[in-house]
């Protein structure tokens, strides 16, 4: 029987429930099915904040001039939700955000599925938008999230986060 070296990293070893906890007190956790962003969006409900920013990053349909069929991402779990951890943890000293949650799906995705999600709130919008851009440039660098890509020859290619 073949195993898969890379099975491990396509699915997390906790509950979806667990893994929204995580994100909710630590701010960042990796999600093996499709995000829920009004269930990250009430979390982040605050009276005391009058901005509310969030990205989504979603699989798009070519990268460079290739035609992408779909992707899968892989990645390390226990280590990304560290790493994760401390770049909310560094977002908060480096801008006025009262509190910021990411989450990064691992798995097979589809075109036009949500990868990543990204929400941020602050009194006001600029540190909201400044965070929420560093904190997704942060993950895509730092993140040890890896893709590969299928396309349409039935072809695959590995790329990192950023790729």
């Amino acid at each position: 029987m073949t195993d898969n070296v890379h099975d491990h990293s396509m699915s997390i070893k906790r509950s979806a429930d667990e893994a929204y906890l995580i994100a909710e007190r630590d701010g960042f956790a990796l999600l093996d099915i499709t995000i829920d962003e009004d269930r990250l969006k009430s979390t982040l409900d605050n009276d005391s904040c009058g901005a509310f920013v969030c990205f989504e990053g979603r699989v798009r349909n070519h990268n460079n001039a290739a035609s992408v069929d779909s992707l899968t991402y892989y990645g390390y779990e226990d280590l990304a939700i560290n790493q994760g951890r401390a770049i909310v943890e560094e977002a908060k000293k480096r801008f006025e955000i009262t509190h910021a949650i990411a989450i990064h799906r691992i798995g097979a995705l589809e075109i036009g599925d949500v990868a990543v999600w990204v929400g941020v709130v602050s009194a006001h919008r600029y540190p909201a938008f400044d965070a929420c851009r560093w904190i997704l440039d942060t993950i895509k660098a730092d993140i040890p999230v890896w893709k590969q890509e299928y396309y349409e020859d039935d072809s695959s290619k590995w790329l990192s986060n950023n790729g």
